[in-house]
């Protein structure tokens, strides 16, 4: 057979397959049994004219183990991230909900950061008998962005604290020589190829007292699923780090403070409830009172700013805490989900006071987090690296 036929044959497979068998008459049939089993798993998701017309017997609905068995199949038959927007689809298409709510189900799925989220607004209507299952599906997604990214942000975090405690007469054992040598090279004597070092750089001794606050208010409405994910996890990293004190609230029209939490960011996770209106303006009013030492503090509102509470007040009271010395930053959305839905009208009146709005892909964070801890030009860095400003 000629490569011809070969690449001829390939291209009318995969065009059968993502147009299931009203393409059958012209691009022919599928000869093997994995290719059926595929055309299967697809048509029961995605052919909705089949499953109401009664060509098939595919489609989803009806019990437990049917979803069990097809999300085996695809498991099998597509790579992990085709699965995962296969199982997102399949929620919303095929109105799983109530489905996600069977053990067996849960243990079947393969976990990501949308299926948290989902479990997450059931949970205060699932049953006991899931909890323990849900929470173990939780708990792996968790434990895999935990890995992802507390390194990094400890590493930034540290950086930024560090840079500012840096003076310019330090005891000899705190002399930061590489920055030293760099600040001199001026003075460079090449009869004794030696650097006269005019400048010292260096780093204070650390305190083991705080350095700096951090307080995070994650709007907690159901379109900001996968941004609380990942703000429990950060809130948590940050929560280990003696140099800082972390505060967390989560919001929808009322307040959670979850600080006490912040030890087990699963926990955290199963201290929300997602859904329901915004108050923005009320988080706020409540995370002032967790800021006591203005000038140290950095207060990180993650919301896509469609305010349900008294706008004029929201915007008074950002910016008195801006006036007061606090670093705030406001995130339209902490996700890989790319540019977010939020309201433009409340994002320009930020930016009007000083406060730029964008959103931040996880792996972004810890740099943010450096540069804002750091005081530096959050406009700038935003300018460069989010992904919509």
């Amino acid at each position: 057979m000629s490569t011809m036929n070969t690449d001829n044959e390939t291209q009318a497979r995969r065009w059968r397959l993502v147009l299931g068998t009203a393409a059958e008459e012209g691009l022919g049939g599928l000869g093997s049994a994995d290719d059926v089993a595929m055309d299967r798993a697809l048509s029961a998701l995605y052919n909705d004219d089949e499953r109401t017309s009664g060509k098939r017997s595919g489609g989803l609905e009806g019990s437990a183990p049917r979803v069990a068995r097809w999300l085996g199949d695809i498991r099998n038959y597509f790579p992990s991230t085709v699965v995962e927007v296969m199982q997102r689809d399949a929620v919303q298409r095929l109105n799983l909900t109530q489905l996600l709510l069977e053990p067996e189900l849960l243990e079947a799925v393969e976990p990501d950061v949308h299926l948290v989220g989902t479990l997450l607004s059931l949970n205060r209507v699932m049953p006991e008998t899931t909890k323990a299952t849900a929470r173990l599906v939780v708990e792996k997604v968790v434990r895999e962005i935990e890995r992802r990214i507390a390194a990094h942000t400890v590493a930034a975090v540290s950086g930024a604290l560090n840079r500012a405690a840096r003076v310019s007469r330090p005891r000899l054992r705190d002399i930061d020589w590489d920055r030293t040598i760099r600040k001199n090279l001026a003075n460079y004597l090449p009869e004794h190829r030696t650097v006269v070092p005019e400048r010292l750089v260096g780093y204070g001794r650390k305190a083991q007292a705080v350095q700096r606050d951090v307080v995070l208010a994650i709007d907690q409405s159901g379109s900001m699923a996968a941004s609380v994910v990942y703000a429990s996890v950060f809130g948590a990293v940050l929560a280990s780090m003696r140099s800082l004190k972390t505060s967390l609230v989560v919001f929808d029209t009322e307040i959670v403070d979850l600080t006490d939490k912040l030890d087990d960011p699963v926990d955290v996770l199963f201290g929300t409830q997602l859904g329901g209106g915004t108050d923005i303006n009320r988080a706020i009013a409540y995370s002032q009172t967790l800021i006591t030492r203005p000038t140290d503090t950095l207060f990180v509102l993650i919301s896509d700013l469609y305010e349900g509470g008294v706008r004029d007040e929201m915007l008074r009271r950002v910016n008195a805490m801006k006036e007061s010395g606090v670093q705030v930053v406001v995130l339209l959305a902490l996700s890989d989900e790319g540019a977010p839905a939020f309201d433009h009208d409340n994002a320009a009146a930020l930016a009007a006071l000083g406060v730029p709005a964008f959103a931040c892909t996880p792996d972004k964070f810890p740099a943010l987090l450096a540069v804002a801890l750091d005081r530096g030009d959050l406009q700038v860095w935003a300018n460069a690296n989010s992904s919509h400003s």
